[in-house]
């Protein structure tokens, strides 16, 4: 399987046409067809469905969809791996690539790359959002140099850099919502409340110990992995968002607030790289670069 044909299953596939494909790739259409019919053959699955006669647009079958997700995937790898291998003995330049959940401990993270993009303006910082689930999954496949992630961390996979600050669990909620009377949140105060939980703790996550509750036996509205759209339904009146404190801001005009839970919820944060993992030189700058500004902030 060559790289130069996975870029142009990737253009059908954005195209979702071989002829604008051939088109942007600057070739011919059966030039084009003929090498996907190989790399079909070589597969030994079809990829794509072509449309009927008078239509020129192709959908993926099921396993082209799996080739374009790792297609994707492998062409980001090989990117930054020439970009780390190509970089200049002499410079600090190159790619930082960063993979985090919602959480104010990025202020951390945002303190560190000011610093070091400061010191060296040819370094590039790549955020990527995602649960926990998403950042190791990325990261297991070299696609990030680190993760922040929230709760205990495998040793045996990854190193870990604790965080010195915990992310505050409560509710975020209209200011004229019932609820907002009070000063924290019990669980008792939601069971019968509709709810917005993040979809990773809806499958069972610490929330749901501190409810005391199956998710069947909570009234569950919605689901998020991205507390900023979670707030949009919150402001709608849609429901509760069980999310952490300071990430979205309810001072000033906001119509929103956030109330704490009781007993309280806490979770503990760990920057975590890859066991044995080699750095590019922008990525050693990096860790470098953090442990100062941890280290400033513990102080």
């Amino acid at each position: 399987m060559e790289l130069r044909v996975l870029q142009y299953f990737l253009a059908i596939a954005r195209e979702q046409s071989i002829v604008h494909a051939a088109e942007s790739l600057h070739l011919s259409q059966p030039t084009l067809s003929t090498q996907i019919k190989n790399l079909e053959t070589e597969l030994g699955k079809q990829l794509l469905i072509r449309g009927t006669k008078g239509s020129r647009k192709v959908t993926l079958t099921e396993e082209g969809m799996i080739l374009r997700k790792r297609a994707e995937e492998i062409l980001e790898l090989v990117k930054k791996t020439e970009n780390e291998i190509t970089l200049s003995d002499d410079l600090i330049v190159g790619d930082i690539y960063i993979g985090a959940g919602e959480t104010d401990t990025m202020r951390l993270i945002a303190k560190a790359a000011k610093k070091i993009r400061n010191a060296h303006p040819g370094i590039q910082i790549h955020l990527s959002s995602g649960n926990s689930v998403f950042v190791k999954e990325r990261l297991d496949k070299g696609l990030l140099d680190f993760g922040i992630v929230f709760g205990p961390v495998d040793l045996t996979k990854y190193n870990a850099q604790k965080v010195p600050v915990k992310d505050v669990w409560g509710v975020l909620m209209r200011k004229d919502s019932p609820l907002a009377k009070k000063d924290y949140i019990s669980p008792e105060d939601l069971w019968d409340k509709p709810l917005i939980l993040s979809q990773q703790e809806d499958r069972g996550g610490r929330v749901l110990q501190w409810f005391g509750r199956q998710s069947s036996e909570l009234n569950i509205v919605a689901t998020f992995n991205l507390i900023f759209n979670a707030s949009l339904l919150v402001e709608e009146g849609l429901g509760y968002a069980v999310s952490f404190d300071k990430i979205i801001n309810t001072t000033g005009d906001s119509n929103l607030c956030f109330r704490p839970l009781t007993p309280g919820l806490e979770d503990e944060l760990h920057i975590i790289w890859k066991k044995y993992q080699v750095f590019s030189k922008p990525a050693e700058k990096f860790i470098r670069v953090l442990q100062e500004v941890i280290d400033t902030y513990t102080k």
